[in-house]
């Protein structure tokens, strides 16, 4: 049974890009995806901690991104893709995607969540480093403008903050 969660990871690091792009050219959209590609991984390592969660959302499916669309408004444009690929919106994990957008704009709380991967399945035997995510530059900064302004990503963050807060324990109450 495949344990791998590159296709979650994927879909809903690219959900994010799209529904709050980076301004500024390539380097900034590079800049963005790999904030976004690391806070979707710490999300996705959180909500899924075993090889054995990760088989059974690769093999049931994380549920895609149609209630994500609908609040950020851009269910139109996902139906009007017309012979654009729009399948990997089917990888996109809600609750990931929720989880890495409040790991995104709390400092503080991506610090918890990064902390609280050390004794996991995922980061066993391999150091994992989220320095964009938990220290990122005035560039990272300007190319993720959207992607971490906290009012903008505010409708997303509510959405699972409470399951984020759960998985973290006690200490995360202070992030809220």
């Amino acid at each position: 049974m495949p344990t791998d969660l590159s296709s979650v990871i994927a879909a809903t690091a690219r959900w994010l890009t799209v529904a709050y792009p980076a301004s500024g050219g390539a380097l900034a959209s590079a800049l963005c995806e790999a904030q976004a590609r690391q806070a979707v991984t710490v999300a996705a390592w959180l909500r899924y901690p075993t090889e054995m969660d990760a088989a059974l959302v690769t093999m049931a499916g994380p549920g895609g991104a149609a209630r994500l669309d609908w609040i950020t408004g851009a269910e139109r444009a996902a139906e009007d893709g017309e012979g654009d690929d729009w399948a990997w919106r089917t990888w996109v994990d809600e609750v990931v995607a929720s989880w890495a957008a409040g790991l995104l704009t709390d400092p503080e709380l991506a610090a918890l969540a990064v902390a609280a991967l050390a004794d996991g399945e995922h980061t066993a035997g391999t150091p994992a480093e989220f320095r964009r995510l938990l220290t990122p530059d005035d560039g990272d900064r300007r190319a993720a403008a959207l992607l971490r302004h906290p009012d903008l990503l505010a409708p997303v963050v509510e959405l699972h903050l409470d399951q984020l807060l759960d998985r973290l324990g006690p200490d995360s109450t202070l992030a809220a």
